[in-house]
């Protein structure tokens, strides 16, 4: 793991430039940092490096190829690397490698294959960019799901790129203004969806796409931007061609796909555990990893004195039960409160997945002990894992009865009635409305009429979920579930998961969304995964292999904590209330302080929690402390 920066036209000193945007990038990779100027002037690369593989200078980066046509800075790992070095060794594409890193290799699968081809190859996370010194061709690449972040886009003159935002900010001459129309997408969510951020001129990379620049650089118009991989239509293909084998054949082949991954995802020349928070998709992890491990696989959990948030007295029992060398922490309110000032230089940008806390300190107290971690991230979106998606259901089959020319008509009128004062019938009124169960679930984001009040600007951005083909799967959970991992897993789960453990500089690995295993999934009919109200069947088939059922029945509580009791506290509070400040709104212009203060006061007077209570203060505190 790693972080990766570099530019094209600068008009300013190139290597002053770089430097300062690796400085940004120095958690992401504490080991060394090299830099990579053209001999043209065109190109300039730069790297921060965590060493995971091949610890000698063999692996530093930035990286030529053998033959000198291609140039590397890549952020990620290839888990497959041995495997296209042996065809490539077989193929007689080279004759020798240098070293034993995965970005050697990866070198030489471009050089013999192409870029589109090459990449097509790998199985892994990855944001890369390579440039060919022959052709004058700058690529930017990105893993099929999404794991690794990549932004890019124009900087005064310049093509600029980076693993993080902070870094994009460093450069000279950076005066991008606040993109305010992503503003009501992230009121709504939490989060900017890709392709979007928060600076105008500035993007997200997509999931599965190469960007491609034929150099000079002169405008954002050059760019051509193609997928390699889709997990849209990998869905289709899926659910065209549905596994014939019985559950209990599908339970096996999970299992075999399961361990093949997580075997290669344990190959390091660094310490690797995982975490184990005793849900499903943890606890299989760590359950597989263990029954491949000779000795005993290291675990992670946190834990918190409030019960309702607490899973760790439950971890401590899979933990043994596996036999793990298991290391718990308990965590206070006070541990939890200090990271909010982390918050805004650690992400970037404006993003409210309140979990980002507890994933920052399991992810800190894990890095005292390993270099490397595996999540169970991936297994509700693949799996049905989540209790919306039979909400959504449920909802759907006492609607659909009734026609849409009636439904609409009777939405409008609750949606303007006295009665949408208060929540219940707010949400029964938006949601009586929707056309389908994909149109269901969207709503479901936006019930409340103020969300998109919050911001003063209009909204301007289409988006997954709002552009989806409701028709695009038959099946109603399986449409859902495509929308999550379109979205909501790449751009929540996924970028909550890699800012937090890498602030710390923790590579973090996740085995579930390895190529075959999610095509594989989408290739299951929706009673392998769900079955009732419970779901994930097929995954706990294959934990019940190694852990008791009667050990995991249990409600899930997720990762979270009590933002809504800590906000009601005397420190908390008056933190709020200074972030929301009239005045402060009034000046900075983005946000409406009638609508601010008329949700905030709802929450403090009539004790009405909105989510959006907290995406606010994180706007707010990303403002202060970044946008200064």
């Amino acid at each position: 793991m790693c972080g990766i920066a570099g530019f094209c036209n600068l008009k300013y000193d190139r290597s002053s430039n770089i430097e300062k945007m690796k400085e940004k990038l120095f958690h992401r990779g504490p080991d060394a940092g090299g830099s990579f100027f053209s001999e043209d002037g065109q190109v300039t690369f730069g790297h921060r490096r965590l060493s995971i593989v091949d610890l000698s200078e063999n692996g530093a980066q930035p990286m030529i190829s053998h033959s000198g046509r291609y140039v590397i800075t890549y952020n990620g790992e290839v888990y497959n690397y041995k495997k296209i070095a042996k065809k490539l060794l077989e193929e007689k594409k080279v004759e020798a490698f240098k070293g034993t890193s995965d970005t050697e290799v990866l070198l030489e699968a471009f050089e013999a294959y192409g870029v589109k081809e090459g990449i097509s190859l790998c199985k892994g996370m990855f944001a890369i960019a390579l440039y060919d010194q022959q052709e004058q061709c700058l690529y930017l690449l990105r893993d099929r799901i999404g794991e690794k972040p990549l932004y890019y886009g124009q900087v005064g003159e310049a093509f600029a790129f980076s693993s993080e935002l902070n870094a994009l900010r460093a450069l000279e001459g950076f005066r991008n203004p606040i993109n305010t129309e992503v503003l009501d997408l992230y009121f709504i969510h939490g989060y900017i969806p890709a392709p979007y951020s928060i600076y105008k001129d500035i993007y997200k990379l997509e999931a599965g796409t190469i960007l491609k620049i034929k150099l000079p650089f002169n405008n954002m118009e050059q760019i051509e931007l193609e997928t390699y991989w889709s997990v849209k239509e990998t869905a289709k293909r899926g659910q065209a061609t549905l596994f014939k084998g019985s559950v209990e054949e599908a339970a096996d082949e999970l299992e075999r796909l399961l361990k093949e991954s997580i075997a290669e995802q344990m190959v390091a020349d660094v310490p690797v555990g995982a975490f184990l928070s005793a849900g499903i998709d943890s606890s299989t992890v760590v359950a597989l990893m263990q029954s491949l491990h000779k000795g005993k696989v290291k675990s992670f959990t946190i834990g918190m004195a409030e019960k309702d948030y607490n899973e760790a007295v439950y971890a401590k029992e899979i933990a043994k039960h596996l036999g793990t060398e298991h290391t718990e922490l308990y965590i206070t309110e006070e541990d939890a409160k200090a990271v909010l000032p982390k918050l805004a230089e650690m992400y970037g940008e404006p993003f409210a997945d309140s979990s980002q806390i507890p994933t920052y300190l399991v992810s800190k107290m894990t890095r005292e002990h390993v270099t490397v971690s595996l999540s169970g991230d991936g297994g509700d979106e693949l799996f049905c894992g989540y209790t919306s998606y039979a909400s959504v259901e449920r909802i759907w089959n006492k609607m659909k009865g009734f026609p849409y020319w009636l439904r609409k008509p009777c939405s409008e009128l609750v949606i303007h009635s006295p009665l949408a004062g208060k929540p219940i019938y707010r949400i029964k009124g938006k949601l009586l409305g929707a056309r389908g169960p994909s149109e269901l679930y969207v709503d479901s984001y936006e019930t409340d009429p103020l969300t998109k009040k919050i911001s003063l600007a209009p909204a301007g951005c289409s988006y997954k979920y709002s552009e989806y083909d409701p028709g695009f799967l038959e099946e109603t959970n399986h449409n859902i579930m495509l929308m999550d991992m379109l979205m909501y897993h790449p751009d929540d789960i996924l970028v909550k998961v890699d800012r937090a453990a890498m602030a710390v500089s923790l590579e973090t690995r996740v085995p579930m969304l390895d190529k075959d295993v999610v095509e594989f999934a989408w290739s299951l009919p929706i009673v392998y995964k769900k079955e009732g109200k419970t779901g994930k069947k097929v995954l706990r088939d294959v934990l019940y292999r190694y852990v008791p059922r009667e050990m995991m029945e249990r409600p899930k509580k997720g990762f979270s904590i009590p933002i809504e009791k800590w906000l009601l506290q005397k420190d908390m509070r008056e933190w709020a209330e200074s972030l929301i400040d009239r005045k402060l709104l009034q000046k900075q212009g983005i946000l409406n302080p009638e609508v601010v203060w008329k949700i905030w006061r709802d929450f403090t007077d009539k004790g009405e929690w909105r989510i959006q209570i907290w995406y606010i203060l994180m706007f707010q505190e990303w403002m202060m402390k970044i946008n200064l």
